[in-house]
């Protein structure tokens, strides 16, 4: 018996790997958070298979689910909205299986910035403008920020921001933002990426919230911010595929030759 975390993707039943719907069907019970991912997706399910909604469950109660599977020899198909690495709860979740002696794979899913980053058709990284992504998020009712992670500094970088779980707080983040980024920075935010119901709002720090606040949005929302937004005009050629950029040594590797 094993307890499979898997990365459900943005939510839509077809952005699973093939090993993702692969284990689903073999798994005879099914905990997955409802809140995150289309009904879809759990047709990807064996038949006859426990399903276990755990958006109204503690980690106590979930873990106790997967302790039953095991006693029953059951294997356990854990859907983690998203990419299991980031906001996942996997360490906690991990740490108490580990202590009962119950095996556990990991399973990886398309992750929110990415997905939201195809549905604007935007690359985050441009050359020579920006080459670095800042997966992070913000706190208010939730676990603390390590004091070194202030959003101020990551943005001081330039880098382009993917902020998770903070979008009830917009309108204080794009304040803060402005001081590095500049009021006229592009800002997306995407609601739901690959559901029926998604949605985007394109904007800039200056005027972000109020768009967030006439659409009501207060959860499942990635915010990105960065001149990466803006588009490719303009932007610098990559030397990977320089027309100047000599490929002879990667003819001779190819060949076997130094």
């Amino acid at each position: 018996m094993t307890v499979h975390f898997i990365g459900a993707g943005p939510g839509a039943a077809d952005l699973l790997t093939v090993r993702a719907v692969r284990m689903l069907g073999e798994s005879a019970v099914c905990l997955y958070a409802g809140t995150y991912l289309d009904a879809e997706v759990l047709g990807h399910c064996a038949a006859g298979a426990e399903l276990v909604d755990t958006q109204g469950l503690d980690l106590d109660q979930i873990i106790g689910h997967c302790e039953r599977a095991h006693a029953e020899g059951k294997d356990v198909a854990r859907l983690c909205s998203g990419d299991p690495s980031v906001y996942s709860a996997l360490t906690e979740q991990t740490r108490r299986l580990d202590a009962a002696g119950i095996p556990w794979d990991v399973t990886p899913g398309v992750p929110a910035y990415a997905a939201a980053a195809a549905l604007l058709g935007t690359e985050l990284t441009v050359p020579e403008l920006v080459q670095s992504v800042v997966l992070t998020r913000t706190h208010a009712r939730s676990t603390a920020m390590p004091e070194s992670e202030a959003l101020a500094s990551f943005a001081r970088t330039g880098a382009t921001l993917a902020l998770h779980l903070a979008i009830t707080r917009i309108r204080p983040l794009a304040a803060e933002l402005s001081a590095e980024y500049g009021s006229d920075c592009p800002v997306a935010v995407v609601y739901r990426a690959s559901r029926p119901d998604q949605l985007v709002l394109r904007a800039t720090l200056a005027d972000i919230a109020d768009r967030v606040e006439a659409a009501g949005l207060r959860q499942a929302a990635i915010i990105l911010v960065g001149r990466a937004l803006a588009g490719s005009g303009g932007c610098a050629q990559s030397h990977l595929y320089d027309p100047a950029r000599d490929r002879g040594h990667l003819s001779d590797a190819r060949n076997g030759r130094e």
